[in-house]
């Protein structure tokens, strides 16, 4: 999940807390959105640290060069 799933879980969870008035037997709208709510917000907690870390990391270029005018030296005897 990213950033905007973590936006899209608020955005749902706060449609079904405070906009919708409907009753289904047996389900509370108002506790499903509290849960999508707190889903979101650890979901774009999560996506925010995770991509700091990712902007944190260093990268080092290995350059295997093999130098061709220098003669070999001769063989140890």
């Amino acid at each position: 999940m990213g950033i905007g799933a973590g936006i899209f879980l608020i955005v749902v969870g706060a449609i079904l807390s405070f906009a919708v008035s409907d009753h289904v037997s047996g389900v509370d709208l108002t506790v499903i959105g509290y849960i999508c709510m707190g889903a979101g917000v650890l979901a774009l907690i999560l996506a925010l640290v995770l991509n700091a870390q990712r902007s944190n990391t260093t990268h080092r270029e290995v350059v295997d060069v093999e130098r061709r005018d220098v003669p070999p030296a001769p063989p140890a005897v």
